[in-house]
Parts: structure tokens; C-alpha cells; sequence
């Protein structure tokens, strides 16, 4: 058989060979670095028989496939470390992810300590330098041999596979658990590894199913690497916006109003402000939008005909029980249902179209305990939210002008490297998730997929991600910890139209039903904070700032001249405090630094007698002295441009 590798070199073998032994005949060098391997593109562990031609890579701690099975079999030392300290918790999965690995455990949550014993524990177990082992079981030995175990979770998981499947199990000394690797051949092979945090996550992500105990942990094959990571995670928590957030005054929250039910406090509520008047003035000024505004709730009745609740009612507030009482409300998940009766109270002609209806949406949804965080994931929210009702012809140049709309934002913002695109598309599997026929979802996925390869915009395809009434544009992020969420969605819908009997009277005198695309501008405003938090660690843009300038005499014989500059600059828009604190001028300055002001004005006698300020900013430090008519021309410029300076110099001691 010939092995064609990675540089295009041939290897010929008269017989079959493991990953392994092709490895240890290429060098005893690769050999000992291999972690597995790769056999025409599909990752193998190291113990795989090759018995015909193929291509082949041995991945070491230098690819990314190599650094997930390091990862991958460090999750195992973890369990077999919680088995040993803590025999009554039982095991469920475990795999590499990004950042490092997780394994989930039935057991009381972990505290920090007992963290500290288990990484202990797994140096134990490393030291030993077990080899592990892989066998197969045919099913109901390996159910039965799980039993015995008393693993429930394993015997679940065994269950559910395909009856087909090869059923696998990998063994380091007494320990043994299910799994289809890969894996390293020895525990020898892991170097250096940390345990970082825990925290509660539902068996297989339902909140109807037991809570689970996850530990996260992370591994590198150097320990320099380890700790270059480990300065990273300290480095990103600064910037964690629940934090941040909290540190900066811009929201907190109280338990008896509720989880998931942030409170904006005055510096967060004006950066929300500034967004949405922002947002509301392009939309309305600038992209031909019209405004509306409706209810917070509505009759069960409106949800029945745009399928939400037979599709969505779990996820919303209900009031009222359907067999007791006569009208059922609930508070509103979306506003396109709203939308569509602003439509449908006037008569609309071909030449009406597009209609295209804003919305700044207060939202409603009822997410789980587990999923809150923060201002990303919460349970009333606001939204720029919009609904366009269009001609089947023109909606294609309607969705373009969608995404460049987002666009727009995102570069305001100054986000738009930060995002990745992806289509979401239904699951033809799961049939009763969607209505509608598969060659309307099949025509409505391939119009996006050619808009999006028209506008050189790169995407990612995700199968059962759609609305159940259409596919979807999702525009994400990913916050300090890697978690992604979406910003900004724009949803292709061809059926809600006939379900609400919307149409238009066309050129011939006929009814014909509308599209609509359901999107938003910007997205939610919450979470967009939290991700501005992130992304500027708490020193956003000046158009952005809750208190773009701080007024600092030097004393308090300056405090007159420190109002009447106050009262110019806030004619002129600009939102300005005056500290006249009976403090050190310097103790000032550090003041106006940690609060993140981008602009410091001290004045002291010179200043006062000439009319003139020395100016002080976080972009370039010592800006030199200005007349207050240079420095407000320069700073309404840079607010009425959005502009995103970039900080040119080091904070002064």
C-alpha cells in the first residue's frame, strides 16, 4: 500500500500498519511528539490500522487536531481524578473544545478547593504514565458492562447511538470510559494543564433534564504555554463586561426584581440613549424607513396565527391559563405579528412597496435560569427592530440593502472585523420545528447563499439554526470567553404573508401575496453594550460616551471660570462635568482616567485670564492649550463623524 504524506512523499508498506508505527518508521522524534493523525482528512486516533493507500498526516501539539487530543485526554484524567475524590459522582461527556476541555459530572457543585485537589490528583495519575487502552464492546455487553459501573448518563448515551455504530471504550489503568477518541497513547504525553473554573450546565443543554456540574480546564503541550494562557484569561477578565459594566456604574442587578432583568443605571441608559436616537435618525432620515409603535402584549390569539405558539410558546410570558380563562395574553417574543395589522389597516397597490416599518421593541422572552448572563442573555430587551413587506421582485435588492444597512452599523461601531456571517438554514429532519414546503426552503436558503456570494461576504452554512418560518442571515460575535452570540439577524420569510391573508393589489387589479424580511439594524442595545464594554474595555468612542469631557481646576479660585466653560460646551452638546472637589490636581486627573473620560480640560490662571484650555486626552495624553472655540470645533467634528480615535500613547503615571 502507498501512504502519501503531508510534503507529498511516498511511503510503501507490503502490509497494514498503525498510525503509530508509520509515524515511529518515518522518526523516532515524530513518533514520540505524534498525537494523531489525520487519514484522507479525517482525524484517527494514533492506534488506526491502515490497510490501503490514503493520505496521511501525523498532527502533533502543533496542530490544532493534535492540541485537541492533548486536551481530549486530559479530560479523562479529570475524570478518573473526580471518580478517585469523589466516588459517587457520576460521568456524562467530556470533550476538547477551543479553549481547552470541559467534563460534566452528576455531583454537588465544585468549590475552588476542590479544584485545587483534583488538579493534585491528576498530577498523580499523569505521573504514573498510564498507557490507554481502546476496545470495543458489542451493545448490550456495553450497556451491562456501563450498568455495572453505575453510570446511567454512559448507559444513555450507549442507547442512543445508531445500532450500527462501533460502540468504543479507551482504559488508563483501572479507569475506563466511554468514548471514540482520539487519544493519546500514554498520560506521559500531557505536560502542562490547569483547571479554571465550574459552573451548572443542564445534561445535554435541556433545562428540563438534571443540572450538571462542568469543570473547565485548559492544557498546552509547553508550560511557558500554559502560562502565556493563563496571564490571557486574567487579561480578559478586565474586560468581561459583567464586570466592567458593574465597576463603571453602566448597570447592575438586584435579585428581588429578578434574574435575567438588568437595571441600566445613568451612564449605561445615556450610551443606550445616544444608540437608538442614533439608529432611529438613520433608519428613518437615511434608509426610507416609517416608524411604528405597538403593544407589549397581545391575545394568545395573534400568536396562534403566526405559529409562535405552537412554535415559541415556551419561550414567553403567558397570562392566563387557556381551559380557566376566556383571553389569554402573553408579553410579546417579536413584533413582526404588530407589524403585519399596521400593514393590513390600509389598502396597499404595487407601487406602495417596499413598505418598510421600524421599530424600537421592547422584547420579552422567558430563558432559562441557566442561560442568563449579564446584558447578553436577559429577559426583556430592546431591539431595533424592522419588517419589510416587499414584491417578490424586489426582494432581493431589499435583503441586499438589509446587509449593508448592518454593515453600516458594525463599521460605526467600529465592530465589523469582530463578526463572522452565517446562514442559517432549517433541518429537513425535524420537519414539525418548520412550516412550510421544502422546495420554498430549499428556493429561499439558495437566494441568500447567492446574495451572500455576490457580496463576497464569507459564510458558514448551519443546518436547524433557521426561524420556523424561514431561513436567516446571522451576523455574530464572540464575547471575552469565546462564546458566540448573534448581534444582528435578517430573515428571508415567503410564508407568513398567506397565514396572515397580507397582500397588495398588483398592475392587473389582482391580490398577491407580499414577502417580508423580518431584521434588525443593529440588534439588541443590551447586548451591543455589553459587547462595546468588551471590545473597548469600558473606553468607547467619544459619540458613545456617557461623559465625554471633565472639567478639572486647579483650584478652587478656577470653579467660576469651570462653570462658564461647563455651560458653553453643553450648548454645544457636548456632555461635560466639572470636578471641583477640593482635591490635588493630579488626584484628579487619575480620577477622570479611571472613570475613562476621553477628555480632561484644566484650567487654572493662565487659562482663566486668556480664555483658553489645556487640554488632557486618553488618545494622545498632553493635547497642549487650545481656545475653547478650537477644542469644541474639534471635539462636535468628532462626535457629529462618529470617529474612532485610537489611543496613541501610554496612560501617564
Amino acid at each position: 500500500m502507498k501512504i502519501t504524506l503531508k510534503d507529498g512523499s511516498v511511503k510503501e508498506y507490503a502490509e497494514s500498519r498503525t498510525v503509530y508505527d508509520i509515524a515511529l518508521d518515518i522518526s523516532e522524534g515524530l513518533a514520540r511528539a505524534a498525537c494523531c493523525g489525520k487519514v484522507n482528512g479525517r482525524v484517527v486516533d494514533l492506534r488506526t490500522v491502515i490497510d490501503g493507500d490514503c493520505e496521511l498526516q501525523i498532527c502533533t501539539a502543533n496542530d490544532k487536531e493534535g492540541l485537541a487530543t492533548i486536551r481530549h485526554t486530559t479530560s479523562h484524567v479529570l475524570a478518573e481524578a473526580v471518580k478517585h475524590l469523589f466516588p459517587d459522582a457520576k460521568l456524562t461527556i467530556g470533550p476538547s473544545i477551543d479553549t481547552g476541555y470541559y467534563y460534566d459530572f452528576d455531583h454537588a457543585p465544585f468549590s475552588r478547593e476542590d479544584l485545587d485537589a483534583l488538579e493534585a490528583e491528576m498530577k498523580k495519575i499523569i505521573k504514573k504514565g498510564e498507557k490507554l487502552e481502546r476496545f470495543t464492546l458489542p451493545r448490550e455487553e456495553a450497556i451491562k458492562f456501563m450498568e455495572e459501573k453505575g453510570e446511567p448518563y454512559k448507559v444513555e448515551l450507549i442507547r442512543d447511538l445508531p445500532e450500527d455504530a462501533e460502540i468504543s471504550f479507551y482504559s488508563q489503568g483501572e479507569f475506563v470510559d466511554l468514548c471514540a477518541g482520539p487519544h493519546l497513547m500514554s498520560t506521559k504525553g500531557i505536560k502542562a494543564f490547569k483547571l479554571t473554573s465550574s459552573s451548572g450546565a443542564y445534561w445535554r443543554g435541556n433545562s428540563d433534564n438534571a443540572m450538571l456540574q462542568r469543570i473547565y480546564g485548559t492544557a498546552f503541550n509547553k508550560k511557558e504555554e500554559l502560562e502565556e494562557y493563563l496571564v490571557y484569561l486574567e487579561s480578559i477578565k478586565s474586560r468581561d463586561h459583567n464586570r466592567l459594566g458593574r465597576e463603571m456604574e453602566l448597570f447592575t442587578t438586584v435579585d428581588v426584581i429578578g434574574q435575567g432583568l438588568p437595571l441600566l443605571m445613568p451612564k449605561g441608559a445615556k450610551i443606550i440613549q445616544t444608540m437608538q436616537r442614533w439608529i432611529e435618525d438613520l433608519e428613518d432620515n437615511e434608509w426610507g424607513y416609517t416608524r411604528t409603535k405597538t403593544p407589549l402584549m397581545a391575545k394568545s390569539d395573534l400568536y396562534k396565527i403566526s405559529g409562535h405558539w405552537d412554535h415559541y410558546k415556551d419561550g414567553m410570558f403567558v397570562f392566563g391559563d387557556e381551559e380557566k380563562d376566556k383571553e389569554v395574553y402573553a408579553l410579546r417574543p417579536m413584533t413582526c405579528p404588530f407589524q403585519y395589522y399596521v400593514y393590513k389597516a390600509t389598502q396597499h397597490s404595487y407601487r406602495d412597496l417596499p413598505c418598510r416599518y421600524s421599530e424600537t421593541s421592547t422584547l420579552f422572552r422567558n430563558e432559562d435560569s441557566g442561560e442568563m448572563h449579564g446584558l447578553t442573555r436577559v429577559r426583556q430587551f430592546t431591539i431595533s427592530e424592522g419588517h419589510l413587506i416587499v414584491r417578490p421582485d424586489q426582494m432581493v435588492e431589499e435583503f441586499k440593502n438589509c446587509l449593508a444597512l448592518a454593515k453600516y452599523c458594525l463599521q460605526t461601531l467600529g465592530v465589523e472585523e469582530d463578526v463572522t456571517y452565517h446562514l442559517s438554514k432549517w433541518d429537513p429532519e425535524n420537519r414539525e420545528k418548520y412550516i412550510g414546503e421544502p422546495e420554498v426552503w430549499e428556493q429561499t436558503e439558495g437566494h441568500i447563499r447567492d446574495i451572500l456570494k455576490e457580496l463576497n461576504i464569507e459564510f458558514t452554512e448551519d443546518v436547524g439554526e433557521a426561524a420556523f418560518y424561514g431561513p436567516k442571515v446571522d451576523i455574530n460575535a464572540r464575547n471575552v470567553y469565546g462564546k458566540e452570540d448573534t448581534m444582528i439577524t435578517i430573515q428571508w420569510d415567503a410564508l407568513l404573508a398567506e397565514q396572515f391573508d397580507m397582500y397588495y393589489i398588483d398592475q392587473n387589479g389582482d391580490k398577491v401575496r407580499p414577502y417580508i424580511i423580518h431584521r434588525t439594524s443593529m440588534g439588541c442595545y443590551e447586548r451591543t453594550l455589553a459587547w462595546l464594554i468588551e471590545k473597548y474595555e469600558g473606553k468607547f468612542p467619544t459619540w458613545l460616551c456617557p461623559e465625554q469631557v471633565r472639567i478639572l481646576p486647579i483650584s478652587e479660585k478656577f470653579e467660576e471660570y469651570a462653570r462658564q466653560l461647563e455651560k458653553e460646551l453643553k450648548k454645544n452638546g457636548i456632555l461635560v462635568t466639572s470636578d471641583l472637589r477640593a482635591e490635588k490636581i493630579g488626584f484628579k486627573i487619575r480620577e477622570a482616567r479611571k472613570a475613562r473620560v476621553p477628555y480632561m480640560l484644566v484650567v487654572g490662571q493662565r487659562e482663566a485670564e486668556e480664555g483658553l484650555v489645556s487640554v488632557r486626552s486618553r488618545f494622545a495624553g498632553d493635547e497642549g492649550v487650545k481656545t475653547l472655540a478650537e477644542f469644541i470645533a474639534q471635539i462636535t467634528e468628532e462626535i457629529r463623524t462618529k470617529a474612532i480615535r485610537k489611543v496613541e500613547v501610554t496612560e501617564e503615571k
